[in-house]
């Protein structure tokens, strides 16, 4: 006896209760008789069974009509670039009761449900027409059709990308401003970046990079930062960035994009940016002005106790240390001098001029009170273990 023989007594139990369509019918079957197709397993079961064709007690005839929704699937993703999908549906709860109560009447166990009959039907019939694979695990877009109100609802896998940047102008700060009104959340105010559009670091790379992916977007991991009124020297700062929801996958970079007073170096697409927060040094020089004149002696004692770990304290209790690991000083004034130092990420560079809960501090060292105008960054190098 055939195994297709040997469910039609029960679909033909099933069929005098509930008439189904051959989708749901074949659905209910598949996994006994290992068959590809709902539809034509139900079909073949159809044939033993003589019923005149009626609307389907689950489905209402929904898996005869699914070709307008990978219409939809394919008017959505028109622009987008990709090479993997996933499907997700929502469809009325209605359905999904009568498909439990037959499933549970009838103690069919461990077949498909409507869901994911309907999701398999669509995926198979997409990845057909646009010669697209499916992924469950990490597909470049979601597909969310909603049923009900007969919408397609993309979602895009980030793209991550690494860089360097050069700041050859002072005046203009590394970091958007977020949105008084969202709070950096995403708002028609400010179309839904979550920032206020102004000359920034940022704002700059943002624009460049959106304007290639398109996306929603763009989030950045930082390697430190630096003042309003600070340069960006040498090879330049690392940086990371994550666009959310991008159209293209793929770009080509030059090796130097020049942004009015930025400088992009070195940009690539990455597999993903670092969960971790990356070790570096940095590499600054500071324009130092003092209250009072500064002794030449004042200043050697200054490079020796920076051989010594400077020691930072928090207002919330906090203790940290700091390595310097090289300096070197000039002097171009009785009151103004030059300093350099190779210093670990993270080095409050003002507070340790001013001496503000910072030891050593310059000011305390050399006896006068010091301010830091400006501070220029002229190197800045991650920190490997190869």
């Amino acid at each position: 006896m055939s195994k297709l023989n040997e469910v039609i007594p029960k679909a033909n139990h099933i069929l005098k209760k509930f008439y189904l369509c051959d989708y749901c019918l074949g659905r209910f079957f598949s996994k006994n008789i290992k068959s590809s197709s709902y539809r034509i397993l139900g079909k073949k079961i159809k044939q033993e069974v003589k019923l005149p064709a009626q609307k389907c007690y689950i489905c209402k005839n929904l898996f005869e009509n699914l070709s307008q929704y990978v219409d939809l699937m394919l008017e959505s993703s028109y622009h987008h670039d990709f090479s993997t999908f996933v499907v997700g549906v929502k469809i009325k709860p209605s359905l999904i009761d009568c498909d439990d109560f037959v499933r549970s009447k009838f103690k069919l166990q461990g077949v498909d449900s409507i869901k994911t009959g309907i999701t398999r039907e669509i995926s198979k019939s997409f990845a057909k027409k646009t010669k697209k694979e499916i992924d469950f695990l990490n597909p470049d877009i979601t597909f969310t059709l909603n049923f009900k109100e007969k919408f397609c609802q993309i979602r895009s896998k980030q793209v991550s990308i690494q860089g360097r940047y050069n700041k050859l102008k002072r005046g203009f700060s590394q970091k958007k401003k977020s949105c008084e009104n969202c709070l950096g959340k995403g708002c028609r105010k400010c179309n839904f970046h979550g920032f206020y559009e102004h000359e920034s670091v940022e704002a700059k790379i943002s624009n460049f990079l959106l304007s290639r992916f398109g996306g929603t977007v763009a989030k950045f991991t930082w390697i430190g930062g630096e003042d309003k009124s600070s340069l960006v020297l040498g090879l330049g700062r690392p940086f990371f960035v994550r666009i959310q929801n991008p159209i293209k996958r793929k770009s080509k970079f030059s090796k130097n994009i020049k942004l009015d007073s930025l400088k992009i170096k070195n940009c690539k697409i990455i597999n993903e940016v670092p969960k971790k927060p990356l070790p570096f040094i940095s590499t600054i020089k500071m324009n130092i002005n003092s209250e009072n004149k500064v002794e030449s002696e004042s200043l050697k004692q200054l490079k020796i106790l920076l051989k010594k770990p400077v020691v930072i304290y928090e207002n919330n209790g906090k203790r940290s240390e700091k390595k310097i690991l090289n300096s070197h000083f000039k002097k171009n004034s009785k009151k103004r001098f030059t300093l350099v130092i190779d210093v670990e990420g993270g080095f409050p560079i003002k507070r340790f001029v001013k001496g503000d809960n910072v030891v050593p501090g310059i000011s305390q060292t050399i006896g006068t009170k010091c301010t830091c105008d400006e501070f220029d960054f002229l190197e800045v190098k991650i920190i490997t273990n190869n």
